[in-house]
């Protein structure tokens, strides 16, 4: 069983920049991140492929966030940019243990426990 920690997280301004972190304890395969605010379920934030070769977003976020990976820590990172309010949810950092092939949203083995990211206006 792999366990991910996220940190990063925390309070800032409309137009800020956060990066997250997630170590994980193991070797895992492909990973990301995902966000829950209140009220609304969890959804998918991006996603990295196991060699960090290829990442995907979800539209909301294209152009302002980034995912990367340093095998060598295990560890997954996001840069946030251009942080806005609707960006607010506690975020989630998520690992495949093998090869999956049907989305980017699906198929995570492991999960964090998820780090606050409040964007005030």
């Amino acid at each position: 069983q792999v366990q991910l920690v996220e940190a990063g997280g925390g309070l800032v301004q409309a137009g800020a920049s956060l990066t997250l972190s997630c170590v994980a304890s193991g070797r895992t395969f492909s990973m990301g991140w995902f966000r829950q605010a209140p009220g609304k379920e969890r959804g998918f934030v991006a996603h990295i492929s196991a060699n960090g070769g290829a990442t995907h977003y979800a539209d909301s976020v294209k152009g302002r966030f980034t995912i990367s990976r340093d095998n060598a820590k295990n560890a997954v990172y996001l840069q946030m940019n251009s942080l806005k309010p609707e960006d607010t949810a506690v975020y989630y950092c998520a690992a495949r243990s093998r090869y999956f092939i049907g989305g980017y949203d699906r198929g995570y083995d492991y999960w964090g426990q998820g780090t606050q990211v409040t964007v005030s206006s």
